[in-house]
């Protein structure tokens, strides 16, 4: 068979990747071609873009970069044309991946989408376009599929949280060798996690690296993106108790005492490692203001909260995002109780994200859906 699949992110990367791997177990003859990153590509297949090339953040850059989003969309139809697939398989991304699935429906093409678009927080009205484009839609959040059944009588399959899989299939690394290979000193580690974007990048690291002075008994490591040059984070560490690490983030995870995480899928990686963490996220003055009128109905913007319903780890968005706030919070959550909390309600998160096994089955409803 042959599978196209689209996936805008680094998250979409690593997701994406998977599947093609549980696609392979169940076809051997699969041909790939896809939009993703590195670990897609290590897999199988053809990579038509990377996802370094597609990522534009927040509405000013997106309106900034019409003219390159309206080609990629005509490219990527012309593409999808010659490949002839069987099958075209949508990872997040909705922006671009729902204009392409309505373009894909009147063409005659299977429409899978893995991951749904957040329709829950905002663009609700996108419910019309998935119904009617998308033949399947694969949810990985326990609440996604009462809100398209129950509010909207549109017929979804939850296949669990595919961080799981990721998670438990990571090789237990040997903490001495890490912290030599990197030249980390005995000191507990926090990890900074500050997106994958340049432009987000820059506005969380300059407030995350402000509190470092005022904790000397540890040490601060930035993961790099596995999208970003190593040189770019240089201009941010002139501190000797800042280090830097590059796409190597579930390893720092697991040896790490606490973090400070960019809103995003991060935020449920680190709480899955059950690391106690502070979510930040600040944008610029419009998309922010422009964001907060769009999105309804939700009290939280961090997964972990959001699947919890609940203020399990403290969210500093925008102006609550500044030295002092983050110096308070991450004074909190390297205090011995507040971490055996955080502990306990880790353990409750993972339970409600379902067993192990996503990648295998949305593999298989694909397959036995086309075979």
């Amino acid at each position: 068979m042959k599978y196209y699949i689209i996936a805008g992110e680094a998250s979409g990367d690593l997701h994406g990747s998977n599947l093609m791997k549980a696609l392979l177990r169940q076809d051997l003859n699969a041909e790939f071609r896809f939009w993703g990153g590195d670990l897609m590509q290590n897999v199988n297949g053809t990579l038509v873009k990377h996802y370094k090339e597609l990522a534009f953040m927040g509405f000013l850059e997106v309106i900034m970069n019409l003219r390159t989003i309206t080609k990629n969309l005509s490219f990527c139809k012309q593409d999808i044309s010659a490949f002839n697939p069987d099958v075209i398989i949508f990872i997040d991304y909705p922006g671009f991946n729902l204009r392409i699935a309505k373009w894909a429906k009147q063409k005659g093409f299977r429409t899978h989408y893995y991951i749904s678009p957040q329709i829950w927080a905002w663009k609700e009205n996108r419910i019309k376009d998935i119904k009617h484009d998308v033949d399947k839609m694969y949810v990985i959040l326990p609440f996604e599929k009462v809100f398209y059944e129950n509010k909207h009588n549109y017929p979804v399959e939850f296949v669990g949280h595919p961080l799981i899989d990721a998670i438990a299939d990571k090789t237990v690394i040997d903490e001495y060798e890490f912290r030599a290979q990197y030249e980390l000193n005995e000191k507990p580690i926090i990890a900074l996690l500050p997106g994958s974007r340049k432009q987000e990048i820059r506005k969380m690291l300059s407030v995350m690296l402000s509190v470092v002075n005022d904790f000397p008994d540890y040490q601060f490591v930035i993961a790099g993106a596995p999208g970003q040059e190593y040189s770019f984070y240089m201009q941010f560490i002139d501190n000797p108790n800042v280090h830097f690490v590059s796409n190597k983030t579930y390893d720092l995870l697991s040896v790490s005492t606490a973090a400070l995480v960019t809103s995003g899928t991060a935020t449920l990686e680190t709480a899955l490692f059950k690391v106690p963490e502070v979510v930040c996220y600040k944008g610029s003055w419009l998309s922010y203001q422009i964001g907060k009128r769009l999105v309804k109905h939700i009290k939280y913007i961090s997964l972990v909260n959001l699947i919890m319903d609940a203020k399990i780890v403290t969210e500093l968005i925008q102006n609550e995002f500044n030295t002092k706030n983050l110096k308070q919070e991450l004074t909190i959550i390297l205090d011995k109780y507040e971490r055996t909390k955080f502990f306990m309600k880790y353990y409750d998160l993972e339970k409600k994200l379902g067993g192990k096994g996503a990648s295998k089955k949305v593999a298989e409803f694909i397959y036995n859906s086309i075979k």
